[in-house]
């Protein structure tokens, strides 16, 4: 009883800074999606071009939301400093003068790749999978306390490195890609640097209490699962041969990669 009674003490005790961050980022190094295999084989360049387009205009539908999410977040937020530093994240993707911004640059890699922008818009091709997990991201944020709205997007933590593998992999190993395409990441790696760094701080400074501590961990874990669903989606539509009714059928579908080749 009395190690119960310690260990439930300790569960309410206040991380340290150094411990609370450690465990942050320990979350991303179990869960962040760069582990799944779909990325792998994104950035190994075992995807042919049909594939590599699903995951453009499936990833498409979670950059426009990016917007929405943070005018959501925005819209509760009473703290006009905050604002002012949020209001930047809408404005990187959504441009701003002198700065197309990253829905202009998703174009770039979706007109490199083929496909057309009124359907790349329309979002008709998005597999269904992909439109819950990021929907329910608005959700999180619109719903949730600001402290977990605001850190949900810790997983910029994790995003520079991710960014630049997928610069590098995707160069090297198809020829439908080049620099033109690959602009909104290598804009991403500086931009998702300083994101990251903002958000770690507000984390550390306003999580005060360890079940805040804990709810900032759960946000994390949460964003986190949305990505992962993302890419377990499209390995199950696109590498295990699942597409479900209405989603994006690549012309060469029967050419697809799949583990017995």
């Amino acid at each position: 009883m009395k190690n119960l009674a310690k260990k439930q003490v300790n569960s309410k005790t206040l991380m340290s800074e150094n411990q609370f961050e450690q465990k942050l980022r320990n979350i991303g190094a179990e869960r962040y999606h760069d582990n799944c295999r779909f990325h792998h084989l994104l950035h190994s360049g075992k995807l042919n071009k049909g594939q590599v387009q699903a995951w453009s205009i499936n990833r498409y539908y979670y950059q426009i939301n990016i917007s929405i999410k943070d005018a959501a977040l925005m819209s509760r937020i009473k703290d006009p400093s905050l604002r002012r530093v949020w209001i930047k994240r809408i404005l990187d993707h959504d441009g701003r003068q002198g700065d197309e911004g990253g829905i202009e640059r998703w174009y770039k890699l979706t007109d490199g790749l083929g496909l057309n922008r009124d359907y790349i818009k329309s979002t008709d091709g998005v597999l269904p999978a992909t439109k819950f997990a990021v929907d329910a991201y608005v959700t999180f944020v619109r719903e949730k306390s600001i402290l977990e709205g605001v850190t949900s997007s810790l997983t910029e933590l994790f995003a520079p490195r991710i960014h630049k593998e997928r610069i590098v992999g995707m160069l090297e190993n198809y020829d439908f890609i080049n620099d033109i395409t690959m602009a909104y990441f290598k804009k991403r790696v500086d931009q998702a640097t300083d994101d990251a760094d903002f958000v770690l701080a507000y984390a550390i400074k306003n999580a005060r209490t360890r079940d805040e501590q804990e709810a900032v961990c759960k946000a994390l874990k949460f964003k986190t699962d949305v990505l992962w669903v993302m890419q377990d989606a499209l390995y199950h539509s696109y590498i295990n041969g699942h597409v479900p009714p209405g989603a994006f059928m690549p012309e060469d579908f029967n050419d697809r990669y799949t583990e017995d080749q």
